[in-house]
């Protein structure tokens, strides 16, 4: 069932003349539309991609918030050279807000943290690496903070951050291969300023032409106001936001783990010079998580699994951030 159908057995279709009907491109300042019908959108887009199982939506105080652990099914961190030695960790329900009347502004804004959400629970975040761009760095291609170029991105496009969350940085290559409803019609996430993230073609499938997209990676759209894409040259996806967020500050992140007993969490992973090899990542029935590499010929890894208290892990590692000592303690969310 593709969205407009979706949301005609939703919204019925009066209302969803209202939102599809019209061509007519949203000004800035204006109201994309009414409240239950950008939830339904959003409620569409997770369960046609066939994600309801593993992300609840719930639209409640001019919002839609999609709550997962931020946790794919899919491969992890394989591939990696560029490796911060951090290892994905379920995150401990993660809420991102979607508002319901997004609003087109003139100003974009950056953040250090996710920008929005795929339809599979995962955090969205710019393609960089290297802190918070500044508004005069939207238009220059960050080379030197690229996670895609300095090999910092696992073969899905993603990678787990100093909060040892997984998170995509370009397009999520490896949950577009899983949605059921994958094509150019289809919303792969949604930023946090209200407003849909589709794939590198128009949603009628024809090419985006050169220089349409602005600096967040977006342009017009009929049906929202506004709509932002992936590309397969940078920024790859999107890089800021054009709509307004009442407080960045209080967007959702997930904070580092903490040591079960209390003192000094583990120390925040530095990328080996020149990279590693043969990193992969494997799982099995009994919750063990293995991030196994070399570096220079020794021979590195990161391990957990579950340990007796909820929201806990017990870990095993041995880093090069660490020197090549082994460490072993429980840490939570």
């Amino acid at each position: 069932m593709r969205l407009e159908n979706l949301l005609l057995s939703v919204c019925g279709a009066a209302s969803l003349a209202l939102v599809l009907g019209s061509a007519a491109i949203i000004p800035t300042g204006a109201v994309a539309h009414e409240d239950d019908l950008h939830c339904a959108a959003v409620i569409a887009s997770v369960a046609e991609a066939g994600f309801a199982d593993e992300v609840a939506v719930e639209c409640e105080s001019g919002q839609a918030v999609l709550t997962s652990y931020t946790y794919p099914d899919h491969d992890l961190m394989t591939g990696i050279v560029g490796t911060n030695e951090q290892i994905p960790v379920p995150a401990n329900a993660y809420a991102a807000p979607i508002p319901l009347q997004p609003v087109l502004g003139t100003t974009p804004q950056t953040r250090d943290a996710a920008l929005g959400v795929a339809v599979n629970g995962v955090p969205i975040y710019d393609y960089t690496g290297g802190g918070e761009m500044s508004i005069a760095d939207l238009s220059d291609h960050q080379a030197q903070n690229d996670t895609l170029l300095t090999q910092q991105l696992d073969v899905c496009g993603g990678h787990a951050g100093r909060g040892d969350d997984y998170h995509y940085h370009v397009k999520p290559v490896c949950m577009i291969a899983q949605m059921k409803n994958a094509g150019d019609d289809a919303i792969i996430g949604w930023a946090y300023d209200g407003f849909p993230i589709y794939g590198d073609n128009n949603p009628d499938g024809t090419p985006i032409a050169a220089a349409v997209l602005d600096d967040c990676n977006g342009q017009p759209d009929g049906t929202f106001g506004y709509r932002y894409h992936t590309s397969t040259d940078a920024p790859y996806i999107v890089q800021c936001l054009m709509g307004g967020v009442a407080n960045m500050e209080q967007l959702p992140s997930v904070a580092p783990l903490t040591p079960a007993v209390g003192g000094r969490g583990m120390e925040p992973g530095r990328p080996p010079r020149g990279g590693v090899d043969g990193l992969t990542f494997t799982q099995d029935a009994s919750g063990l998580r293995s991030m196994d590499y070399s570096y220079e010929g020794e021979a590195y890894y990161m391990r957990y699994t579950p340990s007796q208290t909820p929201n806990c892990y017990t870990y095993e590692t041995r880093t090069v951030t660490n020197g090549g000592d082994i460490a072993t303690g429980e840490y939570c969310r």
